[in-house]
């Protein structure tokens, strides 16, 4: 039994709270591609995240991200992970919105903490208190991803298979959401 989406899924949520991880399992599961918008960005650079943040800073990085987002919105629908700060902008939110569907992958603090501490992969946590900064992400963030059409919490301990079922299960309780299961 297949499905069909209408619409591109648009994870969002703070780094580490699964949205590449959970978001390939997911795309195999409904049979669709999935793309995380940080790999486009960084094809399209030719250099990664960290480089183009320090080279160019954060402005200019949000304005690849919103045409890199707006340009995978135009295809076929997919599974798309999106950056952490990718659903701050508001037109970015109105983009979605319009043509995706929002899915907001909710972790607690000390979940997001327990997935992202040691890593070098995450520019706005370099040479600072790290939790303290993820903590104010956190705080700043949540109020913006709760505009998400569908939420789903991530529990303790939850393997990535019973996360995927839980969102699809809320997709499809959803009627906004565009996914159908095909009879």
């Amino acid at each position: 039994m297949g499905f069909h989406l209408q619409k591109t899924l648009v994870l969002v949520g703070l780094m580490g709270a699964g949205k590449t991880a959970i978001g390939t399992i997911l795309a195999q599961e409904l049979g669709v591609p999935f793309v995380d918008s940080d790999d486009e960005i960084v094809k399209a650079a030719n250099m990664s995240i960290a480089e183009i943040f320090e080279r160019d800073g954060e402005a200019f990085f949000r304005e690849k991200e919103t045409l890199v987002i707006e340009r995978l919105l135009t295809g076929r629908p997919m599974v798309l992970s999106t950056g952490g700060g990718a659903f701050m902008q508001a037109r970015n939110q109105q983009m979605i919105a319009e043509r995706g569907v929002a899915v907001w992958l909710n972790a607690d603090l000390e979940i997001l903490w327990e997935r992202v501490k040691g890593k070098t992969t995450r520019p706005l946590l370099m040479g600072k208190d790290a939790k303290q900064v993820l903590a104010g992400l956190y705080e700043t963030r949540n109020p913006e991803y709760a505009k998400a059409l569908v939420h789903v919490e991530s529990q303790r301990n939850q393997s990535k298979g019973v996360m995927v079922e839980r969102v699809i299960k809320a997709l499809l309780e959803n009627d906004a959401s565009g996914v159908t299961k095909d009879k």
